[in-house]
């Protein structure tokens, strides 16, 4: 996985702490698990689907910062999108368990999985965000993926600005601009 935030990352970030340089708020909403806009020095970083870098209990819920790639070493080399490579024969013993006291269930990735409902707090927050907000800049999505593909459109009903950046015309694309 590559760790290393790239030009537009930074872009994002840099113009972030322009403008709150100048008193303004800047949120950036992202679908991306990747940290790479904090790695690239963003603050106010609302992830939608999570984080490859948190563990969360599939018992207690409990959720903590794992940094490792991948969370535990049984997993390395796992998980390859070839199936000949990938394997999943990995005993129970050897993978990540949480560390609350009395609990020792097991971990799994704090991120949405297609087909999960994505936290209804994280979901509010952008909510507010979207509706509160006097610019909206979209970069780099799809604008398939919902709900953050109607952020943008619900943000141009309100007829405040709303800018999309993507290498190629998205749904979006005429709604916005």
């Amino acid at each position: 996985m590559n760790t290393i935030s790239n030009n537009a990352h930074e872009a994002v970030a840099d113009f972030q702490k322009r403008k709150t340089a100048e008193g303004k708020k800047v949120s950036i909403v992202t679908q991306n698990i990747d940290g790479l806009h904090q790695k690239a020095g963003a603050t106010d970083v609302l992830e939608l689907h999570g984080s490859l870098y948190r563990t969360r209990c599939t018992k207690c819920g409990n959720v903590a910062v794992n940094e490792n790639i991948p969370i535990c070493p049984a997993l390395a080399g796992k998980g390859s999108p070839d199936p000949s490579i990938m394997s999943s024969d990995i005993p129970t013993e050897e993978l990540p368990r949480c560390e609350v006291k009395n609990c020792g269930a097991l971990l799994r990735p704090d991120i949405i999985w297609f087909g999960e409902q994505l936290d209804a707090n994280v979901l509010e927050k952008a909510f507010d965000i979207v509706e509160t907000c006097d610019a909206c800049l979209v970069i780099g999505t799809s604008a398939i993926v919902y709900p953050a593909a109607m952020f943008a459109p619900q943000v141009a009903q309100r007829n405040i600005p709303v800018a999309e950046f993507n290498i190629e015309k998205t749904p979006a694309t005429r709604r916005v601009q």
